[in-house]
């Protein structure tokens, strides 16, 4: 595909996934784009860095953790999308709420690669002290939540 046609399949699964009302957010699109061999990179050096390999554990694992310590579905806006090739870098904030009222709304940059109109490559580079902070550490064992 196309820098073009990549960054539009990113630009309408970040417009699906941000919208305001939670019951109406959609991760089908995201979902359905991402390889069954993708790795998500978690960057840096404090509990959350790791890589999840595989759709199962992106879906799972990583955003199985997250929705378990938000109030309502994830909610992740983008503001700047720029492509080249076969990667699109998405600049984007949250706007996310723990159960016990703690703001969670880190400032991200996400790497994409892609393949053939499929994520294969996400990495993630955002606030770690604020990941932390308002989600807490993530946990040794996989937390394992239906997709």
């Amino acid at each position: 595909m196309s820098a073009a046609a990549n960054k539009k399949l990113m630009q309408d699964i970040f417009a699906a996934a941000a919208n305001p009302d939670p019951a109406a957010r959609d991760r089908a699109l995201f979902a359905a784009s991402l390889a069954e061999d993708a790795k998500w990179v978690v960057t840096g050096q404090y509990s959350w860095s790791r890589t999840f390999s595989g759709k199962e554990a992106i879906l799972g694992d990583l955003h199985g953790y997250v929705r378990s310590r938000l109030r309502d579905r994830t909610r992740t806006v983008a503001h700047r999308f720029i492509a080249d090739g076969d990667v699109v870098v998405v600049e984007a904030k949250g706007d996310n709420v723990t159960p016990e009222g703690v703001h969670y709304d880190n400032d991200y940059c996400l790497v994409f690669r892609l393949d053939d109109g499929k994520i294969k490559e996400i990495r993630e580079y955002c606030d770690s002290i604020l990941t932390e902070r308002a989600l807490g550490p993530f946990p040794q064992a996989p937390v394992r939540a239906a997709t």
